[in-house]
């Protein structure tokens, strides 16, 4: 899967998207074939897959958080699934906040499991598994929607309302993973964050196949203290302009802006010019949960860039706050009528 989406993928299909589309072609091929005909392990608990229908962040770690919290409050204790993308290990692990690196497991894996048992393994059957014997009673998998591993009990797609699903190509060509008919027909349900119009075509699609839309925003979590004040602002991020927009929204003047790759290990000379630059110029620093948790533990001069920088959190918000409850009956509705089809105990 393609790391980092090339500008021309948010953008009207030009001449580029179209000199790639036979590649995208046969790629759309195989991944729907794969989520058609691929044998699917069944997961030891009630399993809600958080996907997207394109590479690049779409809030897939904010409502998986949500979904969480929700099941937490039904007296479940939810454990989150992650392949751990970014990170370097290759065995199934649990993740320690307080003792894991970013460089170890991931970035996203870290803010999980701020929230709740969280493993990572690049084998998800596998990992399902670990949670399970951890004592999970509902796996809450981020991402992993295409990979066509483990069956779902419920699966929502979310997309991002400012961005859709770009120029609607598939990869190569633009962002989309797998035909977008094929992924309709394997979710339960979609979820559009935010209030722009770019998901709108894709919204009225998933209607007519009947499947069940829902919609949140997210909501930034700050003390104002930023009002008026001169910032530089630097993410690595699928989105950043998304942030810095985020960041105006609080009131702080953005006089500069750096943005990074997805999941980017910072040098020690983006690291420094971040340092000099604020300190030149009298910025202060601000950055985002996600890139914070890669400089932290940090030493030296990431440790000074952890100190300085603030970070802007991020929630998610569902229009009717009902949903992610739910969501979670749901799930274990599903799991129910899975256990009994597949002959298993009934234990959920």
């Amino acid at each position: 899967m393609v790391s980092e989406a090339p500008p021309f993928w948010w953008t009207k299909a030009d001449w580029r998207a179209y000199a790639l589309w036979p590649f995208s072609w046969v790629y759309g091929r195989v991944a729907g074939m794969r989520m058609d005909r691929a044998r699917r392990a069944s997961a030891p608990v009630p399993l809600i897959c958080v996907g997207n229908f394109t590479v690049g962040g779409a809030g897939k770690t904010p409502t998986a958080i949500a979904l969480a919290r929700a099941a937490k409050a039904k007296g479940l204790k939810p454990g989150f699934l992650s392949r751990g993308y970014g990170g370097s290990l290759d065995v199934t692990t649990i993740v320690d906040p307080h003792h894991h690196r970013a460089r170890d497991v991931g970035d996203e894996p870290l803010l999980l499991a701020r929230e709740a048992l969280t493993v990572v393994c690049r084998r998800r059957v596998e990992g399902a598994r670990k949670l399970a014997a951890e004592g999970a009673d509902i796996i809450i998998m981020d991402d992993g929607f295409q990979s066509a591993r483990l069956a779902f009990d419920f699966a929502l797609l979310v997309v991002d309302s400012g961005r859709g699903i770009g120029n609607g190509h598939l990869v190569p060509s633009g962002p989309v993973r797998a035909p977008i008919g094929d992924q309709l027909r394997h979710a339960t349900a979609l979820l559009k964050i935010g209030n722009g119009s770019a998901a709108d075509p894709l919204v009225r699609r998933a209607a007519r196949a009947g499947k069940p839309v829902y919609a949140a925003e997210t909501i930034r979590i700050d003390d104002g203290q930023l009002a008026g004040v001169k910032v530089l602002a630097w993410a690595g991020i699928a989105d950043p302009e998304k942030f810095f927009r985020t960041v105006r929204e609080t009131g702080a003047i953005i006089k500069e802006t750096r943005s990074f790759p997805d999941h980017h290990h910072f040098s020690d000379d983006e690291i420094g010019d971040l340092l000099d630059r604020a300190a030149s110029q009298g910025y202060t620093l601000v950055t985002t949960s996600k890139d914070m948790v890669r400089l932290e533990p940090g030493h030296g001069r990431a440790g000074e860039l952890a100190r300085r920088s603030k970070v802007i959190e991020i929630d998610v918000r569902f229009d009717d706050p009902s949903i992610p409850g739910k969501v979670i009956d749901r799930t274990l509705a599903a799991a129910r009528t899975r256990k009994l089809r597949e002959g298993k105990a009934v234990t959920l």
